[in-house]
């Protein structure tokens, strides 16, 4: 089998007409590889994402999923991966753009605010938004997927690198609405609030998109606990977990002052063993809440 990428958390191997994709237990956390393995976490990005697929199928929403191999292996359909700008009859391909759907005031969005870089009045606020404030509408936000780190994209040049029409972005846009609306749905069953995730996709031969990757797991998206919620905590479900830590020991302040005056970005350092456990623990009990399913 051919290795054709390693990326931050995901091996994908050439089997022909289709990909195998196996998941480590790596984590990184602003487009940093963290030099800590988290045991389980791989077998749980697919067994969770699988869940998600088999639903999108019932729904009728196309996607590339086909099967999943022991636990954190997951064969899915191949699709052409163009270097640098997408032309717009192209077909078959992976669009080279991430989509993320926010729901609440969290993440990269608050962070934005916080340093003046997001108008809060462009988002439907009159006040200054608290974290974790749900947001008078869904924000959507298309950001690029091959460079060094995410960068965010207006329309048009979303269109340019991704090879889309105004409405290609609208049925993407679309669906996105339609499998959170499930997502959230199923887990407030088990006591979780969806507030943000992101997803990719590929066009297939008909220029219809195609949901890829993964997607509804502690990786892409944030989870947060109902009742603590409805009680003004919030208690994050998810690898933001991992994200707050890197904040509270001031890595997260010092590599954005790196990146933002173009200097050296200082190495992450590895996780401590407790927090090692905790989140390992994060991603079999998340699992478990958001499919059902025992571990």
């Amino acid at each position: 089998m051919k290795l054709l990428r390693k990326g931050k958390v995901k091996e994908v191997y050439d089997q022909g007409e289709n990909l195998l994709f196996i998941f480590t237990d790596q984590i990184s956390v602003f487009d940093k590889i963290i030099p800590s393995m988290i045991p389980d976490k791989g077998a749980s990005l697919a067994r969770t994402s699988s869940f998600w697929f088999n639903i999108a199928q019932k729904m009728g929403l196309k996607n590339h999923f086909l099967s999943l191999e022991s636990g954190n292996r997951m064969i899915v359909r191949k699709f052409n991966v163009i270097e640098g700008n997408v032309p717009g009859a192209e077909k078959n391909y992976l669009i080279p753009l991430e989509f993320v759907m926010r729901y609440y005031v969290a993440g990269s969005l608050n962070d934005r605010i916080e340093r003046g870089k997001l108008d809060y009045r462009d988002i439907g606020f009159r006040n200054r938004p608290k974290y974790g404030e749900k947001l008078p509408e869904p924000v959507f936000e298309m950001t690029t997927k091959f460079e060094k780190t995410d960068r965010l994209l207006d329309e048009r040049e979303a269109m340019q690198i991704g090879g889309l029409s105004r409405e290609d972005i609208q049925d993407i846009r679309e669906i996105i609405l339609k499998m959170d609306e499930r997502i959230n749905s199923e887990v407030l069953k088990r006591g979780l609030i969806h507030a943000d995730g992101k997803k990719e996709f590929a066009m297939d031969s008909d220029r219809n998109p195609v949901i890829v990757d993964t997607f509804g797991t502690a990786d892409e998206d944030r989870f947060w606990e109902k009742s603590e919620y409805e009680n003004g905590n919030i208690i994050e479900k998810s690898k933001e977990f991992v994200r707050q830590y890197y904040r509270s020991i001031g890595y997260y302040d010092e590599l954005m002052k790196a990146r933002s005056s173009g200097a050296n970005e200082p190495p992450i350092p590895a996780l401590p063993e407790d927090m090692i456990v905790k989140t390992s623990s994060l991603y079999r009990s998340l699992y478990e809440r958001i499919t059902g399913m025992k571990w």
